[in-house]
């Protein structure tokens, strides 16, 4: 089997979803663990890697002179996300709405009066963890838009070993990013009305993508059955139920992995991805 992309997701945070995947790539062999929780990444606080580089993330910022401006306002009509705007004197912009697509020097009738300068809104990091490639990326403080820095943390990605991308929480652009083009998607959630709720959310985004996935019931034992039972309807598989322990849950609070403070959840967690990739090969 070629090597897989596995995304594991949440509708909401708080779930759990880094836990598993800091413990699924500790389990399986030849695996890289890419962090594309780029707004609060902690994969490192479980796996304490070794930074090897770190390269900046940069994206493509309209400037506008306004000698050769002549204000026709064709640029903010070009842009789908509103930002520029056109005032009587100048052409103002927003630079945490641009999404540096470029149709705005695209279209403006005079040459140079719109030109593209590179802006930093992030760094990827490189590492290792023992034996375990990792790459993190962080969004800079202020910054709105997580998707360039995802992109560029999923360039970094090794094309001969498995690749587990921990996506951000809920179901907003940045978590599109990390599961789009995945070979499946393992969603975390809990027995709650709200791990409910943000569970059909999260299963309607992999569906739209054309992108299969599965469940992770965390704290299976308290809350109620009707996770279970909308996985039922929907025909969705619970590939692991994970009990509300205390010494799974001491060991977490220390940053200690699972797999390592246990060793039979080691074994858990490499059935859980021989059922994943069953899923995928059935899928």
């Amino acid at each position: 089997m070629k090597p897989l992309t596995i995304a594991i997701a949440s509708g909401k945070g708080g779930t759990g979803k880094t836990t598993i995947a800091v413990n699924l790539a500790l389990a399986v062999p030849n695996v890289q663990y890419l962090d594309c929780d780029v707004e609060a990444p902690n994969g490192h606080l479980f796996l304490h890697p070794k930074t090897l580089t770190t390269v900046a993330v940069r994206v493509l910022l309209p400037q506008i002179d306004d000698e050769l401006c002549t204000v026709c306002g064709d640029c903010a009509k070009a842009c789908e996300f509103n930002a520029l705007a056109v005032t009587k004197q100048r052409v103002l912009v927003f630079a945490d709405l641009c999404h540096s697509c470029g149709a705005c020097s695209y279209v403006c009738p005079i040459s140079g009066a719109i030109t593209e300068i590179e802006r930093d809104i992030g760094t990827v990091s490189i590492g290792v963890a023992e034996k375990l490639p990792t790459v993190q990326g962080l969004l800079n403080i202020g910054e709105s838009s997580a998707v360039p820095v995802i992109k560029a943390v999923r360039e970094q990605a090794l094309p001969l070993q498995h690749r587990i991308l921990d996506a951000p929480p809920g179901t907003a652009c940045a978590m599109v990013e990390t599961v789009r083009g995945a070979d499946y998607c393992l969603l975390v959630t809990e027995p709650t009305p709200f791990g409910l709720n943000d569970l059909e959310l999260a299963v309607g985004v992999t569906r739209a993508l054309g992108v299969p996935c599965g469940l992770v019931l965390n704290r299976c034992d308290v809350g109620d059955h009707t996770v279970l039972d909308y996985c039922h309807e929907q025909g969705i598989p619970v590939l692991l139920s994970i009990p509300y322990e205390r010494a799974l849950a001491e060991a977490y609070s220390r940053g200690i992995p699972w797999v390592t403070a246990q060793p039979a959840w080691r074994e858990r967690f490499q059935t859980l991805w021989q059922a994943i990739e069953k899923q995928v090969i059935s899928a």
